[in-house]
């Protein structure tokens, strides 16, 4: 499922930052640290386009993707033993209910106030996609990251190398505008390189904890409260590490790095730890 897209500053600075690293990679730091048509320059200039290619995919679905309504039919049924988590409101203790869209919220949605709509499995809502991060478009956002780090990675070891190489002869060919080109580029690249690895960090290891940002900060709370009651707190989706990895990459290691998500679900339930409890408890 699409959505429509109406202007964004922020994804126009995304598309022209990825339009700029790419040509000043391919055009100036490929060209003259290898020479483009050389056989070094074509493969560095192929393999750099490749990688460039699947983080314009990737950005481009994870802006389009619908990232996953909560019907208005949806209504929870408390009597379903096949679904021992049914997530309660913190006062009250009452079935989570969005007065906003007036219906009843499953486990792991949430409200966004940006996109005025309740999300399945809601991450966060990103202005660098103009769009929520969720259930139907997690996987394709963290792909995109990994993409853009190691196009970033790429460009600036490009970047650096072609500095390096042959220092007299860069001072001479080297004009203003290849300077500017040089300045601009690190400018750019150095930040992008630091901050999109620690993001890309935080979602491996929200991946690998099944959780969400949204769950991560909930559940400090909730492990302090429990912590406070003499009780231990267990994240309910903590499935093992293997087996939070498929939840969101796929069962499939092969599909990992590709935007495939028919394995996500519906989203208006997921599998727990319970699950796996109470079928070990049945086999005994």
């Amino acid at each position: 499922m699409t959505r429509s897209l109406s202007f964004s500053l922020p994804v126009t600075v995304v598309v022209l930052a990825i339009a700029y690293i790419y040509f000043s990679t391919v055009f100036i730091f490929i060209d003259r640290w290898f020479g483009l048509m050389s056989s070094p320059g074509l493969l560095n200039a192929a393999v750099f386009t490749v990688v460039a290619l699947m983080c314009v995919f990737n950005y481009t679905v994870s802006v389009f993707r619908d990232p996953g309504w909560v019907p208005s039919t949806y209504m929870p049924d408390v009597e379903d033993s096949g679904n021992p988590i049914h997530e309660i409101k913190r006062k009250g203790g009452d079935l989570r209910y969005c007065q906003k869209c007036s219906h009843y919220k499953p486990a792991r949605a949430h409200h966004c106030r940006v996109c005025k709509r309740c999300v399945l499995r809601m991450d966060h809502h990103c202005i660098w996609i103009n769009n929520c991060v969720g259930h139907a478009n997690y996987k394709v956002f963290f792909i995109f990251v990994v993409y853009a780090v190691m196009a970033c990675v790429y460009s600036l070891v490009l970047l650096i190398g072609s500095l390096t190489y042959d220092p007299e002869k860069d001072e001479e060919q080297t004009g203003d505008s290849f300077r500017t080109a040089y300045v601009i580029s690190g400018l750019l690249l150095v930040p992008l390189c630091v901050a999109l690895s620690v993001l890309l960090g935080w979602h491996v290891y929200l991946i690998l904890q099944n959780k969400t940002t949204i769950e991560y900060h909930e559940g400090v709370r909730a492990m302090w409260l429990a912590e406070k009651g003499g009780q231990i707190y267990s994240h309910p989706y903590d499935l093992g590490a293997y087996e939070n990895l498929t939840m969101v990459l796929g069962p499939n290691p092969c599909s990992w790095a590709l935007p495939a998500s028919g394995h996500i679900g519906s989203g208006l339930r997921f599998r727990t730890a319970y699950d796996y409890a109470s079928a070990a408890s049945m086999s005994e």
